[in-house]
């Protein structure tokens, strides 16, 4: 039988946050492949010293593959290490289908995104009520396009608490489509490297974060966080309040 292959999240940067399942994969591994252009390498801390690394910042799908697949074929446990969680941006169902295609069992390990990591350096929660009951998790189109429904002007409409990644490097036409719906003084953080030791966060609305972005110097590696949610104003949770009823508590008058 087939050694199962696992797609690990390693989370957001600071080492400790990645699951306790993942850590005990990757330290049982025989070979791990990681995006070493955005895992923090500390995360391999304490793998076997006889463990094959790789580099997949250098490698095509192809290479990845081929690894594996090698790595299988000779009865060794394989993990493959992405950053945050592997489901958002991850480029994994590619690879997962390769891996269905060669008939090599994989599970998925689940990680903790950029943008709730994001939101913790903050301090903040997305979902206040009376203010945003809905997340949406975006980017502008670079070289991998987005689909003409999802432009961000039109996401932008619904005025929910929203996380853009990869385009901080367009700051300037971010903040200009979210203002078509979003009011100037909205605002707006941006967070690079999240629970990273060198993270940066420049505070702002959309009308003073390009300038602000760009005089930190931030170009890549940061979350774009904008909406309310960010603000002071909101109603408190029925979850706590007393004179609320649920499963477990009785309202008191």
């Amino acid at each position: 039988m087939k050694n199962t292959v696992y797609l690990i999240g390693a989370g957001p940067g600071d080492p400790e946050l990645i699951t306790l399942k993942g850590k005990r994969l990757i330290n049982e591994a025989d070979i791990i492949i990681y995006a070493g252009s955005l895992v923090n390498a500390e995360v391999l801390a304490g793998h076997k010293p006889e463990a094959e690394i790789y580099n997949s910042a250098s490698m095509t799908l192809d290479d990845v593959i081929a690894v594996i697949e090698k790595g299988v074929a000779e009865g060794k446990r394989v993990v493959r290490v992405h950053t945050g969680d592997p489901s958002i941006y991850g480029a994994i169902r590619e690879q997962m289908d390769r891996l269905e295609t060669l008939e090599i069992p994989f599970e998925v390990v689940p990680g903790v995104s950029s943008f709730t990591a994001s939101a913790s350096v903050l301090k903040k929660e997305f979902t206040l009520p009376d203010v945003s009951q809905t997340v949406i998790c975006t980017r502008l189109e670079g070289r991998t396009p987005v689909p003409e429904k999802e432009k961000l002007e039109d996401l932008a409409s619904h005025r929910a608490s929203m996380a853009i990644f990869l385009s901080v490097q367009m700051i300037d036409e971010v903040a200009k489509r979210l203002m078509t719906h979003y009011g100037p003084e909205t605002p707006i953080a941006v967070v690079q490297r999240a629970t990273w030791e060198d993270q940066k966060v420049v505070l702002g609305t959309l009308e003073t974060i390009a300038a602000k972005v760009k005089e930190a110097g931030i170009t890549k590696t940061a979350q774009i966080l904008v909406g309310d949610f960010l603000g002071d104003q909101y109603s408190l949770s029925k979850l706590y309040d007393p004179s609320f009823s649920h499963e477990y508590r009785t309202a008191t008058k």
